[in-house]
Order: structure tokens, then C-alpha cells, then sequence
């Protein structure tokens, strides 16, 4: 007898939000079509760069007929490859039909949007990959946010008290490292349970953060100091991408390193294939010969130095101060966007990257001074972009996410 699937699939779900997407698109710009005096929208590329005006009826009517005629058939289940690829496609879109909407009438800059996505997202991608070594291995790691809020506030301290910022970034690391033991400490060898390990981690950072700020912090003088921009010659002269890419500060290119670096000893060294054993089959890894507690041991260590670094740029980097909660709950958006990434590091860039682009666009609006049905969008709801857009992404357009079968599982020798 043949075999029907129930329920409602991923791609359902993806085609249902681009036709409905795409329906309200059309209505809302069929009346301005042929119209006389049709908005502009101005997009620029860097000073001095090409402009591009682009009719914003007339593209953004065309966006949502590809919207809606895509997404009906991937919701009545119908030519189902040639549909997964128009729904790829249709995301392709969204970036530049949000950039070409909200820029009507206006002029917006596309390549300081994109240095502005870049930016944000480090501290994600960092972040992400500090979850990547611990869950790779096998314990759970919920713990990014707190090791973030130990490493700015730490780094900065170190920052403060030896007037040295570099000292202030191996200070974050350190931080974060040894946050990390704690966390190993409770999960491997005390087996608690990992979430409550990862909890204790995170409140114990906001009290003890807090008080360092409280004690030491206010009353020191300094600050507003952070890492230089370093232009990388020849390569930062390259038209367009130069400026965005390869003008920037040294935590944003030690993002970019850790994220190759990772990827190729994660799937092409033996250390890489011992991780990824001890996260699967721990037993088995261990009658091989592999020292299970010690791989885990190490990972989560490295992953929370990593996490540390991300701290960093939150004090060090960006702000040079140290706020209460600075971290703003980034450690629980990275840990999604690893999700997002299947526990790959160039997928979960791409992930850090996303949510950057949330968050940059939640700023973009504000300065274009979007608007919505004749009121401009509150700030408040700008401000939520990057964790409706993580609720949204775990909720349904990642699909299902396998994580290693032996992650959160204490193991007994």
C-alpha cells in the first residue's frame, strides 16, 4: 500500500511564510505601480562607490509575485525540488528587499550595512564556536553567556589596573577558560547535570561581574580605550570589499581564523576525529584508547577561552567600559546559531552572521526612520529583531537539528 506523510513539513511551513509574505508585498505596492512620481530607493556602495537607484514599486511588486507564485506550490506539496530551490532563492531575496523597502525614498549604504552584519556577528560566531568544542565532545554548553560576561568584565579590569590592552584581551581569555573548568569540573567529574552546571555559570557571572563593577570598576579611573583598526596593506585597498573585509580589529580577524582553523581540525586532523568520537560514542572512543574525560576536559576549556575572547569585544573592542549584562544575552544567540550551523563552524557563521544582519537591520531602520502603516516602528520592537529572528529560526526554518548522540551524557568508565 502506498505510504502518505502527515503533518506539516519544514518546508511548508518555509513556502506558508513566503506566499503570505509575498500577498502582502503585493498589496501593498500595487496602488503605487505606474504611478507618476514612484519612490526611489537610493542604494550606495561607499563613498565615492556606484549607486544603484532602484524603482522600489516596480522591484518590490516583482519580489512578491516570485514570493507567492514559489511558496503555493511548496505548500500544496508540489514539484518539490524545483520548489526547494525557489525557496532558496526566495531567501536569497529577503536581504535586499528589506535594504531596497526600507530605503524608499531614502538612500541607504549597502556596504556599511554589510560591515555593520560583519561586526555584530563576531561576537556571535565566536560564541558559537566556543559551544561547538564542548558539545562536539559531548557536554552541553549553555554556560557562552556567562563565560562572555567574565571575559569582558575580567579583560577590562586587567585593562584598568595595567593600563596594557592586550593584557586586557589574555586576561578575557583566561577568565573564560577557567569559568570553563568550573563548568567541566561540574559536568565531568562531579556529573551534575549539564543545564544546572551551565545555570550555576551564568548567575554566578552577573553577581560576581556585578560586584567587581560595583567595588572596583566605578571608582578606577580609564577606560574608553579599545583595540585598534588594523588594515591589512594591499588587501584593505581592494575596491568595494577592501574597506569591509580586510579594515578591521584584531578580534574580528581572530574570528575569521578560528572559524577556518576550527573547521580543519574539526574534519581534517586526528585530534579532530577524537573529538567527534568522544561526542558520539564515548565508550567506544575509550576502549580505542581515547581518554574520554581528558578530550572533554580540553574542549571545554578551549571553548570557554573562546567565549572569553568573545567577552572581549564587548569591553575591549566596541565599547571600552564595562556594563552590567553587557553580554545582553549574545551567549544564549550564539548557542543558537551553532544550532542553526548543525554543529559546523562555517554553518554556525553563517548562522552569527544572520542574527548579525537582524541586528544591524534593527539600527538601519532606526536611522532610515522606517515607518509602518504611517508610524514609525518603535525602537522597542527594533531592539527585539535579532531574538524574534532566533525564536523564529529555532522554531521552524532549520529543520531538524541532530546534535552529537552522546552530548549531555556523563560518562562512567
Amino acid at each position: 500500500m502506498p505510504s502518505y506523510r502527515r503533518g506539516i513539513s519544514r518546508q511548508q511551513i518555509i513556502a506558508a511564510f513566503f506566499a503570505i509574505i509575498g500577498i502582502l508585498i503585493l498589496l501593498g505596492y500595487a496602488p503605487h505601480l505606474g504611478q507618476p512620481d514612484a519612490t526611489i530607493s537610493r542604494l550606495t556602495f561607499g563613498l565615492g562607490g556606484p549607486v544603484l537607484d532602484v524603482p522600489t514599486a516596480i522591484v518590490m511588486f516583482s519580489i512578491g509575485i516570485i514570493y507567492f507564485s514559489s511558496g503555493i506550490p511548496g505548500l500544496l506539496r508540489r514539484w518539490e525540488r524545483t520548489t526547494r530551490w525557489a525557496l532558496w532563492l526566495n531567501s536569497l531575496l529577503f536581504v535586499p528587499m528589506v535594504l531596497i523597502a526600507a530605503a524608499a525614498g531614502k538612500q541607504t549604504n549597502v556596504l556599511t550595512m554589510i560591515a555593520e552584519t560583519l561586526r555584530l556577528g563576531t561576537p556571535l560566531a565566536l560564541g558559537a564556536l566556543a559551544g561547538l568544542y564542548c558539545e562536539r565532545s559531548g557536554v552541553i554548553n549553555i554556560a557562552i553567556e556567562g563565560m562572555m560576561l567574565f571575559g569582558a568584565a575580567f579583560g577590562f579590569a586587567a585593562l584598568i589596573f595595567t593600563g596594557n590592552i592586550w593584557l586586557g584581551v589574555l586576561t578575557a581569555i583566561l577568565l573564560g577558560g577557567i569559568a570553563a573548568l568550573l563548568h567541566g569540573w561540574l559536568s565531568i567529574h562531579l556529573q551534575t547535570d549539564q543545564i544546572v552546571s551551565g545555570t550555576v555559570i551564568n548567575i554566578l557571572a552577573i553577581g560576581v561581574t556585578g560586584y567587581l563593577r560595583r567595588s572596583y570598576l566605578l571608582s578606577s579611573p580609564g577606560g574608553r580605550v579599545t583595540l585598534s583598526t588594523i588594515p591589512i596593506p594591499l588587501l584593505s585597498d581592494i575596491p568595494l570589499i577592501g574597506n569591509v573585509l580586510f579594515n578591521n580589529k584584531p578580534i574580528f580577524y581572530m574570528m575569521l581564523v578560528l572559524i577556518v582553523s576550527t573547521h580543519i581540525a574539526l574534519f581534517y586532523t586526528r585530534w579532530g576525529l577524537r573529538i567527534r568520537a568522544v561526542g558520539e560514542n564515548p565508550r567506544a572512543a575509550d576502549i580505542l584508547g581515547i581518554n574520554v574525560y581528558r578530550t572533554r576536559y580540553l574542549n571545554v576549556v578551549v571553548g570557554g577561552m573562546i567565549a572569553g575572547l568573545a567577552g572581549a569585544w564587548f569591553s575591549l573592542e566596541t565599547v571600552g567600559s564595562f556594563d552590567d549584562g553587557m553580554t545582553s544575552g549574545k551567549g544564549f544567540i550564539a548557542l543558537a546559531a551553532m544550532i542553526f550551523g548543525k554543529w559546523t563552524p562555517f554553518g554556525a557563521f553563517g548562522g552569527a552572521m544572520l542574527f548579525g544582519f537582524a541586528e544591524a537591520l534593527g539600527t538601519r531602520f532606526q536611522i532610515l526612520n522606517v515607518e509602518l502603516w504611517g508610524s514609525p516602528l518603535p525602537i522597542q520592537f527594533l531592539q527585539t529583531l535579532p531574538y524574534i529572528t532566533t525564536i523564529v529560526v529555532l522554531a521552524g526554518l532549520i529543520g531538524r537539528a541532530t546534535p552529537p548522540a552522546a552530548i549531555g551524557q556523563p560518562y562512567k568508565k
